[in-house]
C-alpha cells in the first residue's frame, strides 16, 4: 500500500471545496482526506469545513487517533484542541446528499496497520510537524500516527530548539530511524536527507567568503564552531563578542578532506 497517500507531495493545507462526487468517490475507494476542523459543538463533535452546503462531522466516538499528542486527553479535550487544524478522516456515511458522517478513527486504524505491516525503518516518508517542544518535534506522517524527532536527530550542527529549523505545520520529509510496533513508538530522523559532509562540501572552495551562522565556542575558547550548513560545520579563530545564532560572513582559509575539518576566519 502506498503510504504516500495519507500526505502527499505538495499537500494542499487550504479549505478547499469538495463536490459531492469527490466525495461519495472517496467514501467508495475509502480513500482518507484532510479538511478544516471549523467548530466544536456542545456535543464534543467536530465540524469539517466540505464545502458549500455540504457539512461534514466527526462525532465524539470516532475521534480517536493514534496521536503521540492526544495521550492524556479526553475525546472532548480532543475536539476543542483541533479547532482551528487540519485533521484526516475516512467518509463512513452520506446522508440526503449535504451531511457527512466521518471518521478521525478509521484513518487511524488504517494508518496504524500500515505501519504494523509494511513501515520499515530507513524508509523516508512525508510528514507534518504538529508540535515543537525543547526536546524535539512530533511530526504527523499520516493518519494519526505521530514519531517523534530528537532534536540530536535534526541536523549534524548542534541547535538550542527544534524551532531554529522548523514551524508547526511546516510539511518535510523524515527518515525512519527506529519502530517500536508493540507500543506504536516511531523515532524519526532529519539530518541524513541534508546531505552528508562530502555532499555539501561541493559547492565550497579555499579563499571564499560565505555566510554563516554563529553556534557555539568550543570548550577551550580556541575556536568558534560556525554552521555553512546543516550539516556542515567549520570551526574559526576564537573572538570575543559574538553570541549563538548570529549572521556572520567567513572567509574558507583550509579545507582539510581526509579529516573533515574546515578553517575559517571571521571577516
Amino acid at each position: 500500500m502506498e503510504y504516500q497517500k495519507f500526505i502527499p507531495e505538495g499537500w494542499n493545507d487550504t479549505k478547499e471545496n469538495f463536490s459531492l462526487s469527490d466525495l461519495q468517490t472517496a467514501k467508495q475507494n475509502g480513500s482518507i482526506l484532510q479538511g478544516f476542523a471549523e467548530k466544536c459543538d456542545e456535543n464534543f463533535n467536530l465540524q469539517i469545513h466540505l464545502g458549500k452546503n455540504l457539512i461534514g462531522m466527526i462525532p465524539r466516538n470516532e475521534m480517536d487517533a493514534i496521536n503521540n499528542d492526544d495521550f492524556g486527553m479526553t475525546r472532548q479535550s480532543i475536539c476543542k484542541n483541533k479547532v482551528g487544524q487540519f485533521v484526516q478522516f475516512k467518509i463512513k456515511e452520506i446522508f440526503n446528499e449535504n451531511r457527512l458522517l466521518l471518521s478521525r478513527k478509521e484513518a487511524g486504524k488504517e494508518a496504524l496497520n500500515w505501519v504494523k505491516n509494511d513501515l520499515k525503518t530507513g524508509m523516508i516518508v512525508n510528514g507534518i510537524v504538529k508540535n515543537i517542544r525543547k526536546f524535539g518535534a512530533f511530526v504527523d506522517i499520516g493518519g494519526g500516527i505521530t514519531g517523534l524527532l530528537h532534536i540530536e536527530d535534526i541536523s549534524v550542527s548542534r541547535i538550542k530548539s527544534p524551532e531554529e529549523r522548523f514551524f508547526v505545520g511546516q510539511k518535510i520529509k523524515v527518515m525512519i530511524k527506529s519502530i517500536d510496533k508493540d507500543n506504536n513508538r516511531i523515532v524519526l530522523s532529519y539530518k541524513e536527507l541534508l546531505g552528508n559532509w562530502e555532499d555539501n562540501i561541493q559547492e565550497f572552495t579555499e579563499k571564499m567568503i560565505v555566510d554563516g551562522t554563529v553556534k557555539e565556542a568550543d570548550q577551550y575558547k580556541n575556536g568558534l564552531f560556525i554552521e555553512l550548513k546543516p550539516n556542515l560545520v567549520g570551526l574559526a579563530e576564537y573572538k570575543d563578542g559574538f553570541r549563538y545564532g548570529q549572521k556572520v560572513k567567513v572567509y574558507i582559509k583550509k579545507i582539510i578532506k581526509d579529516k573533515k575539518k574546515i578553517k575559517l576566519l571571521i571577516v
